[in-house]
C-alpha cells in the first residue's frame, strides 16, 4: 500500500449514499407490510363469508392519474440531469398536482364504495370491503408522505439546489414516487383479480 493512500481510499462499497440506502430499506418495509395485507386478504377470502362486489370505475381513473404523475416525475428527473431547471419545476409541479388529484379521487372512490353498500365497519360491513378500505387508506397515507417529500424537493429546485451535480434529493424522490405508483397499480390489479 502506498503511504499516501489511506484505508478509506481502498475501501470498496456499494457506492450508494446513506440516504438512498435508508430509502431502499423504507421501501422494503412497505413492501413487506403490503405483502402481509394481500396475503391476509387471500387467506380471509378463502375462509368464507366473503361478499363479492364490483370495484368503482373511479379506481381505474385514479390508476391512470398516478401513472401520469409518475411519468411527470421521471421527466423532471431527466430534465434535472440536463440542467433544464424550468422543466424540472414544471414536471415536479405536475407530479404534485396529479398526486393531489389521485388523493381526491381516492376520497371519491370511498364514496363510490359506500354508494355500492360496501362499508369499512358496522353491522352491514363485510371483511372484503374492510380490506379494500385498509389497502386504499394505508396506501393513501404513504402517498401523503410522498407528496411531502416532493414538496420539499420542489422547494430545493426553486432555490436552485437541484441540478446535474446535485441529483440525490430528486433521485430519491423519483424512486419513492415510482414505487408508490407501482404499488398502487399492483394493489389495483390485485383487487381486480381477487375480489
Amino acid at each position: 500500500m502506498n503511504p499516501s493512500e489511506t484505508l478509506s481510499d481502498k475501501e470498496v462499497g456499494l457506492g450508494w449514499h446513506p440516504k438512498r440506502v435508508l430509502l431502499i430499506l423504507l421501501i422494503f418495509s412497505i413492501v413487506m407490510m403490503f405483502a402481509a395485507f394481500t396475503s391476509g386478504y387471500i387467506v380471509r377470502r378463502d375462509e368464507g363469508n366473503w361478499r363479492e362486489f364490483d370495484l368503482p370505475f373511479s379506481l381505474l381513473i385514479n390508476s391512470i392519474i398516478i401513472a401520469l404523475s409518475s411519468a411527470s416525475m421521471q421527466w423532471a428527473y431527466a430534465s434535472a440531469r440536463k440542467d433544464e431547471i424550468g422543466r424540472v419545476k414544471t414536471g415536479m409541479t405536475v407530479a404534485l398536482v396529479l398526486g393531489l388529484a389521485f388523493l381526491v379521487g381516492q376520497y371519491y372512490s370511498f364514496g363510490d364504495l359506500v354508494a355500492g353498500n360496501t362499508y369499512f365497519g358496522g353491522a352491514d360491513a363485510n371483511p372484503s370491503g374492510s380490506f379494500v378500505y385498509v389497502l386504499m387508506g394505508v396506501h393513501a397515507f404513504h402517498l401523503v408522505t410522498g407528496l411531502v417529500f416532493l414538496a420539499i424537493v420542489l422547494r430545493r429546485v426553486l432555490n436552485y439546489q437541484v441540478h446535474s451535480r446535485a441529483l440525490l434529493s430528486i433521485g430519491n424522490a423519483t424512486l419513492y414516487w415510482h414505487f408508490l405508483g407501482g404499488l398502487w397499480l399492483y394493489l389495483y390489479l390485485f383487487l381486480l383479480l381477487n375480489h
